[in-house]
C-alpha cells in the first residue's frame, strides 16, 4: 500500500537509484513464478535497504523473512569485506531460486541461508548484529525482537518492515486480527524500550528504523 498520492510516489520512485539488472530479473520471475509476489520488497525499498546497508557497512547482518532473496540481495550490498548475512525463511521451496540470484549476484559466499523456524533458528546463530531486517508473520515480530536484542552491537540498527500494515493500525481493530493486534502492541514497544530509539517511516507500509543504544 502507498501513502503517498500515486503521482507523488511515482515522481519519488523516478528521481531515486534504480536497481540493479539482477533484482529487475529476479521481481520478474518471482512474478511468473511464486505466490503472493507482492511480499517483494520493490526497487524503491530495496534501494532504501542498500543505502541503509552501505552507511552502517556491518560485519554481520541478520534477515528474518528471505522470499526469494531479493531483499537479501540488497543488505549484502552494504557487506564489509569480510562481512556476512543470516537469512531465514519457513518455506522450503523458495531455496532453490533464493540460490539461483544469490549464485548470480557474487555475493554467494557472504550470505548464510537457513530453512525453518526463526524462532528457533535465531539462538543458535552466535554471532552479534549490526544490522537486523525483520520481515517475517507479523505474529511473532514481538517474538523476534526479544530474541534479537541482546544479539545486538551498540549502535546496531533493527529495521522493521510492514508496520502501518496497510493502515489497519489507525482503524478500528477487529478482536480475530491478530496481526494487527500484535503489531500495534510491537509499534508501541518499539517506542517506548529503554534500550533503542525509534522513528517509523510511512514508507510504503511502513518501515521502521531503531538503533540500539
Amino acid at each position: 500500500m502507498h501513502f503517498l498520492p500515486e503521482n507523488i510516489d511515482s515522481y519519488v520512485v523516478a528521481h531515486s537509484q534504480q536497481e540493479p539488472k539482477i533484482l529487475q530479473e529476479l521481481t520478474k520471475e518471482t512474478w511468473q513464478k511464486v505466490l503472493n509476489p507482492r511480499m517483494l520488497s520493490g526497487a524503491f525499498q530495496g534501494r532504501l535497504l542498500s543505502m541503509l546497508s552501505k552507511l552502517i557497512q556491518p560485519k554481520n547482518s541478520l534477515e528474518i523473512g528471505t522470499y526469494t532473496g531479493y531483499s537479501a540481495l540488497c543488505l549484502a550490498e552494504g557487506l564489509s569485506s569480510e562481512g556476512k548475512i543470516f537469512t531465514i525463511d519457513k518455506n522450503e521451496e523458495l531455496e532453490t531460486l533464493q540460490n539461483k540470484y544469490f549464485e548470480k549476484s557474487g555475493y554467494r559466499n557472504q550470505i548464510k541461508q537457513f530453512v525453518g523456524n526463526a524462532i528457533e533458528i535465531i539462538p543458535t546463530i552466535d554471532e552479534k548484529f549490526d544490522l537486523v531486517f525483520i520481515d517475517a508473520d507479523k505474529s511473532n515480530y514481538i517474538n523476534y525482537f526479544h530474541l534479537i536484542i541482546d544479539k545486538m552491537n551498540s549502535g546496531g540498527i533493527i529495521l522493521s518492515d510492514n508496520v502501518l500494515w496497510s493502515g489497519k493500525v489507525v482503524e478500528k481493530l477487529d478482536p480475530k486480527d491478530k496481526d494487527t493486534k500484535v503489531l500495534l502492541e510491537y509499534n508501541k514497544l518499539l517506542n517506548e524500550d529503554a534500550r533503542i530509539e525509534t522513528v517509523l517511516l510511512p514508507i510504503r507500509d511502513g518501515l521502521t528504523l531503531s538503533r540500539v543504544k
